[in-house]
């Protein structure tokens, strides 16, 4: 998560907290497990043993997918070619000026380059910055300066969305109030409709990203938003970053609702101007084994779209190591619980 005034690198692609040592030590035995998996498939075979022995693949509902920015002036077809180049079949896009002028471009690009994008993200125009003091005034469809104008860009992506055969707009609605009664809360509910109405005449999905708001305040604007369309995109690092909660307890409040996922991780805030650092996904406090069998034990069957707010050949080396992390996790949680 960039503190910063942006959300979007030029290619970008909780935990709950441990309460104790024995939750610690379950965490490390279930990353070994993990790991051990990975090294007995890979061995076996070119040892020329039996396959019998070695572990076996389980059907996953899950599929790996990426977070792709694609700037002003930047290639489409070259963003979707290195999510292929990577090995990922899926991704949420976004542009950093959405016009309507990518629609056929971005519609062709994904059919020949055989990605899936799950998502199409809008949060302009304005500036947006992730801390405690600024990020309330600049965030998403709370702010009243920004307001129409990003409903209006949600309703574009809606749009561009359907054309494309993509089945969901995503963004970050901003700081929510706790309060009802606040008459920010009341415009929000009133914003978020608006944009999810004009989605659902057109059979598109809207996704709400965690992190600035608490779960129940997120889940009480969805009710009272009263729209069918309306879900949740889980980003598991957000919850942490913003303090307002954990991933894994999250999902007794939101995970009906959960459509998407991001994959990052970070620690919790200690600073109360600012936001917790993201970190190397496994290095942070998001439980992501924890996580994993609560999407299962849910019926979560959509992407885990990694999402590494780093740049150019590190992030690169940070999206592959994510990748197989994570699906050494998938692998070993779908085999435990299957």
């Amino acid at each position: 998560m960039d503190e910063a005034s942006s959300e979007r690198p030029e290619f970008t692609t909780g935990v709950s907290p441990v309460s104790n040592s024995n939750s610690s030590i379950n965490r490390r035995s279930f990353v070994k497990a993990a790991g051990a998996a990975c090294i007995a498939n890979a061995v076996v075979p070119a040892l020329g043993r039996a396959a019998e022995n070695a572990p076996r693949p389980c059907p996953s509902p899950f599929r790996l997918g990426l977070v792709v920015w694609i700037a002003e002036g930047e290639s489409i077809d070259g963003a979707i070619q290195r999510v292929s180049d990577l090995g990922l079949r899926c991704c949420q896009v976004g542009f950093e000026r959405l016009t309507a002028n990518v629609t056929e471009a971005l519609k062709g690009v994904l059919a020949k380059y055989g990605v899936e994008a799950t998502a199409l993200s809008e949060h302009g125009p304005g500036a947006r910055v992730f801390d405690f003091y600024r990020g309330p005034e600049t965030i998403g469809i709370v702010p009243p300066a920004t307001r129409d104008r990003r409903i209006a860009n949600l309703n574009l992506a809606a749009d561009i969305a359907a054309q494309c055969g993509i089945p969901a707009i995503h963004t970050h609605c901003g700081f929510i109030p706790e309060n009802p009664n606040d008459p920010l809360y009341a415009d929000s509910v009133a914003a978020v409709r608006r944009i999810a109405a004009h989605a659902k005449e057109r059979g598109i999905s809207f996704l709400c990203e965690t992190g600035e708001e608490t779960p129940i305040t997120l889940l009480r604007m969805i009710q009272d938003v009263g729209l069918d369309n309306v879900f949740v995109n889980l980003d598991v690092a957000n919850l942490i970053l913003y303090g307002t909660g954990n991933p894994v307890d999250a999902m007794d409040v939101l995970g009906h609702l959960v459509r998407g996922v991001h994959a990052k991780d970070g620690t919790f805030p200690t600073n109360p101007r600012s936001l917790g650092k993201e970190v190397r996904i496994g290095e942070g406090r998001v439980d992501f084994p924890a996580v994993l069998k609560r999407l299962l034990a849910a019926n979560y069957q959509g992407p885990i779209t990694i999402e590494r707010e780093t740049r150019g050949e590190e992030q690169r080396a940070e999206i592959l190591r994510s990748k197989v992390y994570l699906q050494n996790l998938i692998d070993t949680t779908c085999r435990v619980v299957a």
